[in-house]
Order: structure tokens, then sequence, then C-alpha cells
């Protein structure tokens, strides 16, 4: 028996062998530094031992983007040197802590926002006016472009190489998303970034969620508008914003119904949600002894990002003291000078395990900036958090989770350590907190297919099929108005008034004719009478 079924075993792997071979493919990566890169890696990894050549393409002066052993990195000549660049993450990671009024701090982080905007977007045009290293893009045979379309070069570049492409992304500013995948996004129940807006809103909520709907516009324009002339000269051809983001054939969103309110989507947005939460290795040496050290209090894990590296003194004081207040051992990612008022219970360090060190059964707490990924290793590991959110989407980040009893937000400029102290003393002896991570932490685990390989799978599906024009919704082929079927209702609107109008004159014409002839043969019977 057992030598019958060999042969039929060998032809069943080599048939797997010759199929993988078969659909292998090429595949360009254009990515944007920092975290963002980092969460792409782990679909970058399965891609390549799934056989796929991967080529990743990236300026000089980047940050964490590096030579891989699953990818071929291809580096373009920049303006700017990797300290430039490192000054633009440094100064805006600073820049949080600045504790101005309203109106002043929005115009400041407006000045600032157009001005890292205009250094990436020099560092774009770099690269989309690099005649050469364009026109090898255009020979090496891609089969699809995987990007992040943040920054708007990925897809510039996929247009000009006339390849389909995948959007990998967190979400886009002022709803470029909904407004680039025809997704309706109603302003009565899906909240606008920085309103921190439920789902469920009261009158006053709609109204602050409508006025943000419309600030949008003056946002992305700051971010975004100067891409349209860049890309319209590269693409010779004139070019909108939208225009750029509505080909994609997929996007592949770090998103998921835990995390955010329930949405329209469209066929072609898949979540991806918590594909960062790998599972955890064992500690080295050097935590696992931290964590020993611990005793039955555990340890708190905190770090505020790879964007902020240093605190200013005396905010950094105040967190410290405030560290010192718990029993736990706090475990604290920091570059910056060493508070001088730094607990014992309190260790310094310049990188840590974060995703390792929510999964072990000892931690208690997580202390974070609130950014996407912060919020989903917090989610997967079922560990309550203290969040002190510095911008962008963070905010909305932690309202979402303190509004689902996951844990307890602090404004980081207004805060007191008495603030932070109690803050986690709250999240780490009541019990609420943790029953409500975890169960959000198994809403969120309870799904059909794992975050990572639904990536893949559409990456792969693009490639094979060379798009997805099928999910594509006849949307994009309309007209503003057409959209709202304003020329069909103009057209109803207009025969019902018609028939209307011919209504009214004939029953006029006929009141005329009936009544008229009555009263003017009264009047001639009383003329005659006198």
């Amino acid at each position: 028996m057992s030598g019958s079924l060999r042969p039929l075993i060998l032809s069943l792997l080599l048939c797997m062998l010759s199929s993988s071979v078969t659909h292998a493919g090429k595949l360009l990566l254009i990515p944007m530094d920092g975290s963002h890169w980092l969460s792409m890696l782990g679909v970058i990894q399965q891609l390549h031992q799934r056989g796929h050549d991967i080529v990743v393409i990236a300026p000089e002066a980047s940050l964490h983007i590096k030579e891989g052993s699953f990818y071929t990195l291809k580096k373009y000549p920049a303006p700017f040197k990797k300290e430039d660049y490192e000054a633009v993450f440094h100064n805006l990671g600073l820049s949080v802590f600045i504790d101005d009024p309203f109106l002043q701090r929005f115009v400041r982080l407006y000045k600032q926002a157009q001005k890292n905007a205009e250094v990436i977007l020099s560092i774009c045009s770099h690269l989309l006016h690099n005649k050469k290293f364009m026109a090898s893009l255009q020979e090496s045979g891609f089969d699809a472009v995987l990007t992040d379309p943040f920054l708007l070069c990925g897809p510039i570049v996929a247009q000009y190489l006339a390849l389909p492409t995948v959007f990998f992304l967190n979400a886009l500013p002022c709803g470029l998303d909904s407004q680039a995948t025809q997704c309706p996004r109603p302003m009565s129940y899906v909240p606008r970034i920085f309103s921190l807006n439920p789902d469920r809103m009261t009158f006053l909520q709609r109204a602050k969620n409508v006025l943000f709907s419309l600030a949008e516009n003056f946002l992305c324009k700051a971010i975004y508008s100067s891409y349209e002339p860049l890309a319209s000269e590269i693409l010779q051809r004139d070019v909108t914003v939208q225009d750029l983001l509505n080909p994609a054939a997929i996007w592949l969103l770090r998103d998921d119904f835990v995390r955010n309110y329930p949405r329209p989507i469209m066929p072609n947005m898949v979540f991806i949600g918590g594909i960062n939460c790998l599972q955890g290795k064992p500690e080295s040496q050097e935590f696992e002894a931290y964590i020993n050290a611990s005793g039955e209090h555990g340890i708190v894990v905190f770090s505020l990002g790879s964007m902020v590296a240093e605190i200013p003194e005396k905010k950094a004081m105040a967190i410290a003291e405030a560290l010192g207040q718990i029993p736990q051992t706090v475990l604290w990612r920091y570059t910056g000078s060493r508070p001088s008022n730094l607990a014992n219970n309190t260790i310094l360090v310049k990188w840590l395990p974060q995703n390792d060190l929510l999964g072990h059964p000892k931690t208690r707490a997580f202390i974070t900036h609130s950014g996407s990924h912060g919020i989903y290793e917090g989610i997967c590991n079922g560990v309550p958090m203290v969040m002190l959110p510095l911008f962008g989407d963070q905010m909305d980040n932690a309202k979402r989770m303190e509004t689902r009893g996951a844990g307890v937000t602090l404004n980081v400029l207004e805060m007191t350590s008495d603030d932070l102290a109690n803050a986690l003393k709250a999240v780490i002896n009541d019990k609420s907190y943790k029953e409500n991570i975890m169960r959000l932490s198994s809403l969120h685990k309870d799904r059909p297919i794992e975050p990572l390989d639904l990536a893949v799978f559409w990456v792969e599906y693009v490639m094979r099929h060379k798009g997805a024009p099928h999910l594509r919704p006849a949307a994009h082929d309309l007209t503003w108005y057409q959209y709202h079927s304003l020329d069909v209702i103009g057209f109803l609107l207009a025969i019902v008034l018609t028939v209307a109008f011919l209504s009214f004159k004939c029953c006029a014409f006929g009141c005329r004719k009936c009544f008229g002839k009555k009263g003017r043969v009264k009047k001639s019977h009383k003329t005659k009478a006198h």
C-alpha cells in the first residue's frame, strides 16, 4: 500500500512545487519610512517565502529601510542627508510638547506639516526625474506595485509604469480613502478625524462632525496639493489627488471593527488590523532578568513610539516621578537624557521588544502614544492601556479605546505626576479594564483567517489577475451629479412641474369657460332691466 502511495505523493508534491514556481512573480514595493515600513515587513517576508521576487526602492537618506535578506533594496539619490531626514521626525516629536494656545498651536503645526511635506515631495521629485532609475524600473517586468499611499509618490510611479496597485495603509487624512474608493462616509455616524466623536452622536456632535468635515479639505490641501503639478508633469496629463488614488486594485487597511466603529466598506477594501501582532518570542536574557526581578507586581511597558526620541526635561521628570509611585517595574523606551529623579523601579532602554513584552503574563499595563501599532498590540495581548496621544489619529485611537473601557486617556501637556500615577493604578488594580481589553482581544482574534495571510492572499491575487477590475464600482464612471442622481431628480421634477403647470392652465381655462360666461349673461340682463 505504501509503495503504491509513494508515486502519488511525489506527483502531488511536484504539482505543488510547479504551481508555486508558476505563480511566483515580481513585486515592486514603494514604502513610507518609519513605523509604516516596519508594518510591511511581515508581508514581504511571507511573499518571499512563497517564491516571489520583491524589489524595494527607497531614498539614500532612509531611517529604517535597510538591506534585507528577503528583498532587493534599490536606493536612489535624494537632496537630503539622513541627518536632515532624522531632524524632520525629531522636530515633529519635540513640537507636540510645546504648550501653545490652540490657534497658535494649530498654525504652527500647519506650517510644520507644510515644511515636512515639502521635504518629502522633494525626495519624490528626485525619484521621478531620475530618468535612468525610472527606466530601469520599466525594464524590470514587475507584475504589481505594493505601496503606502499616505505619500503619493508610490501611486505616481505605479501609474507611470502602468501596473496594478495594492495600497497598504492605516488610513488617509480627510477621508481620501473613502473618496478614492467611492465609499459612502455619512457625516451622521462616521466620526471625522480629530473630532473625538463617537459613532452615536448627539445633535451638537453631529454639528461638530460637519464642521470638522469642512476643515478636512483645508488640511489635505496643505499636505497633498503640491503632488498634483508634479504628477501632471510626469504622467503628461492633468491629474488630481483622487485620480492618483482611484485606480488601486485593493486597499489593505490596518484596521477592523474592534478598534474602529462600524461603517460602510467597498468590495476592494480589506481589513487586516492586527497584522503587526506577530506571535511573541521568548525574551532575551536582559529583559527576562528585568521581568523575573519584578516579583509578584509584574511590569509596565512604556513607549511613545519611534518618532519621540526625547521629552522636555520638566515633563520627563514629572513622568519619572509618577512611575516611581507604583510597585511595578517599568521598562521605558527612551533615548533622551536620564531624568535626575528616576526611581529604582524604572529602567530606561533604547529599544524594547514591545509585542513580546506585552505578551508576557507578568505585564500589567501599557503606557502608549496610541499609534495604531501599539493599540493593536495592546488589544492582541489583552493589556490595559494608559494612553498619551501626541498627534495625528492617535487622539481618536485613544478615545475609542477609552469608550470601550480598555484604558485611560491623559493629555500629555496638561497631566501632572499624580494624574499619570492614578491612571496607572486604575488600569492595574481595577479589574474592569483587564476584563474589557480581554473581551476586545477575544473579538479581534475570532476570525476565519489571520490578517497576515489575508494580506498575502490579496497581493498574490492582484499579481495573478493583473488587477481586480471586477471589484471596482461603477460609481467611478459617474459625474458628481449622476452619482447623486441630480439629473434624474431634475428631470422628474421638470415633468411634475410641467404636468402641474398644464393641469393648472387647463383648470383655469375650464373655470373661465364655465364661470366667466354665466357672469357675463347675468350682467347683460341687469343692464336691460335699467
